[in-house]
């Protein structure tokens, strides 16, 4: 059944470690390590096209990619064109292509503008008329056969064929797809520190951020906030641009702090300079991290919004967000928090995943990690794999439309 299953994600990383999409899939189809069924990916289509597709605007996934492995004899099933052509991959296994019906069950699904992804096979015995029609080949970096892949690789020279190497679970491997230019699946790689980036001191930006939301914090007088924000007119137009980005919903343009303040008072800027102080940083690890945090702040958010009052899910967001922030600025955690002052509640969810918050924070980030303690974790709040699910992929959707 639906509630019994979590779904996983996993972030495709290009060379300058961007996101560029996700492979889905249920959580004990992974941790088993096996192919899924034909019914867990009807059943895992069916539920994401539900969750992320939307009938007058399209995929809300934005040009971000999803992978999602099933079989040949599903490429005919109408369900799997639920999910947009347009940043859909479908993964197939190399031993279930070699059929007349699964070569023109591919073309049919490229002729749509699906993309198709070979995992578990050899370039080297690879039909070349089957290539041509492949968008994405997948290979082991830890594979004895790497270097002979990535040379026949090169050596066919097809443009509109991405090389993605799966299992990089060190830096020191991403690295070599990056130089190699590949695309890599990361796992959860991009939550490990990179070696040698951690910093003493917070850049100028992010000191300033820090220091508007202090004063958020004692309500300052908005005039005072501006004046410290016209220090720096890059960060004022970014401010403003997430104010009025899709994800906050405000119907109407907001000219000025002060126009934002007015209309909606002094507790959304938490959450907006949240925003800014992690796309502030100057690590060369950046990008997915700061993607993850906002998947992981607005991700926090909704698990407790049906349980806790509006400002209670805004703190949950901020919780969610700041949980990285080590990261992101390269500094400790404790060294954050003594930067700025956070709420009781906040700091403990940080520090130890305790208190109000904590166990809503625990949820979002073990769902990131595949954790097998999901399910109880879960349990424990009475909150289902289906609510799970949903608001995993309603952050994955928010987070596109702010733009980044």
């Amino acid at each position: 059944m639906l509630e019994e299953r979590f779904i996983v994600r996993e972030p495709l990383l290009n060379s300058q470690e961007r996101v560029l999409g996700y492979e889905l899939s249920w959580q004990n189809v992974t941790a088993a390590g096996r192919a899924p069924t034909e019914s867990e990916v009807v059943e895992l289509v069916r539920f994401v096209a539900g969750q992320i597709n939307d009938t007058e605007s399209g995929a809300l996934l934005g040009d971000q990619i999803l992978f999602i492995e099933a079989t040949p004899a599903l490429l005919t099933h109408d369900l799997l064109c639920s999910l947009a052509p347009k940043g859909t991959v479908i993964a197939l296994r190399g031993t279930d292509v070699a059929t007349p019906d699964a070569i023109a069950a591919i073309q049919a699904m490229r002729a749509k503008g699906y993309g198709i992804s070979l995992r578990d096979a050899s370039l080297a015995t690879m039909d070349k008329a089957l290539l041509q029609h492949i968008t994405h080949f997948e290979v082991q970096i830890g594979a004895a056969d790497f270097a002979t892949q990535v040379q026949h690789f090169r050596a066919l020279n097809l443009l509109s064929l991405h090389m993605v190497a799966r299992q990089v679970n060190s830096w020191q491997a991403y690295d070599i797809c990056a130089q190699l230019n590949m695309y890599a699946f990361v796992g959860h790689l991009h939550l490990s520190p990179r070696p040698g980036t951690r910093s003493k001191d917070l850049n100028p930006a992010q000191a300033m951020i820090l220091q508007l939301m202090d004063m958020v914090r004692r309500n300052v007088d908005v005039k005072q906030l501006e004046g410290v924000l016209k220090r720096d007119a890059a960060l004022s137009y970014k401010l403003l641009r997430y104010i009025n980005s899709a994800g906050f919903g405000l119907g109407c343009e907001i000219q000025s702090l002060k126009h934002a303040v007015t209309m909606l008072g002094y507790s959304p800027l938490y959450r907006w300079l949240a925003l800014l102080l992690a796309t502030a940083t100057t690590t060369g690890y950046s990008p997915v991290l700061m993607q993850t945090a906002v998947i992981r702040g607005r991700f926090a958010e909704l698990l407790g919004s049906t349980f806790l009052p509006k400002n209670e899910a805004e703190n949950l967001f901020v919780a969610g967000m700041f949980s990285l922030l080590d990261k992101l600025l390269g500094v400790p955690m404790e060294d954050v928090l003594e930067k700025i002052q956070l709420s009781e509640s906040v700091t403990q969810a940080l520090l130890s995943r305790e208190g109000i918050y904590g166990p809503f924070l625990a949820l979002a980030e073990a769902s990131e990690l595949n954790a097998v303690d999901l399910e109880p974790m879960a349990t424990s709040l009475c909150i289902s794999a289906n609510q799970v699910n949903q608001s995993q992929m309603s952050a994955l959707a928010w987070a596109q439309t702010l733009k980044l």
